[in-house]
């Protein structure tokens, strides 16, 4: 299998089927694939519209939470059961366009193995409230400014990488808001790329615009100290046992 799409959700049921329909839209011929649906603890019906969709569709996969963990650990969960060596991540709320999914997957075969890649979306003409967008700038250019990613827009939820090397990163909660800086931190390579993006036209957003905000803040800081402490030993000679 070449690539694994992971979608993280909570309370997205309205958005699963069509969703769902654009991803093999895009990747159906083009790429062996699987879609692994990470359901953070929903109370609404999301699991229930995965196995109906996964009834005739084997390509589809569920996987639960019994409380909600957050989105971070829902694509780590996501992650650890990928099949493939690639993965995909996608926002479950029909934003993120699974058209751009090929595009990025191109550029990731390309590249050499070495430095290990993450090729993340940078959204083209932001479909959000006002208020979203002015926050998203703001926090973007402090993170930039402080971290020296080099990555214009982090919160675009749509991302490829090797499997391997997400599985390496430092695990906490809320760590997909800072995943390019954690894959510079491990050695590796991020490229972005412009996206589309669309508004959310089925129910309503999980976060709000301060609580993003004041959490941002406190993990910032955090990540700073990661970043500070990072150490890549380059290993010169290996010598097996007899």
């Amino acid at each position: 299998m070449d690539l694994s799409v992971v979608i993280p959700a909570r309370n997205e049921a309205p958005n699963v089927a069509p969703l769902v329909t654009e991803i093999r839209r895009a990747l159906d011929g083009r790429v062996d694939y699987e879609i692994v649906y990470v359901d953070d603890g929903s109370s609404d019906a999301t699991a229930a519209e995965i196995r109906r969709l996964g009834d005739g569709f084997p390509r589809l996969r569920l996987l639960r939470h019994r409380s909600s963990c957050g989105q971070s650990m829902a694509i780590a969960t996501g992650v650890k059961a990928a099949r493939a060596d690639w993965v995909a991540t996608l926002d479950a709320d029909g934003q993120n366009d699974p058209a751009d999914i090929p595009r990025l997957w191109e550029l990731a075969r390309a590249s050499p193995a070495a430095p290990p890649l993450m090729v993340a979306g940078q959204r083209q003409k932001r479909r959000d409230t006002w208020s979203k967008r002015a926050a998203s700038r703001a926090a973007n250019a402090i993170r930039r400014a402080l971290l020296g990613d080099g990555t214009p827009d982090t919160g675009c939820g749509l991302k490829l990488f090797r499997r391997d090397l997400f599985l390496e990163l430092p695990r906490f909660d809320h760590m997909h808001r800072f995943l390019p800086a954690l894959v510079l931190r491990q050695g590796g390579k991020v490229i972005s790329v412009p996206v589309n993006h669309r508004p959310r036209e089925r129910g309503q957003s999980n976060y709000g615009v301060f609580d993003r905000l004041w959490v941002g803040i406190a993990d910032l800081i955090g990540v700073m100290w990661l970043m500070r402490r990072a150490k890549n030993p380059a290993v010169i000679d290996e010598q097996s046992g007899p």
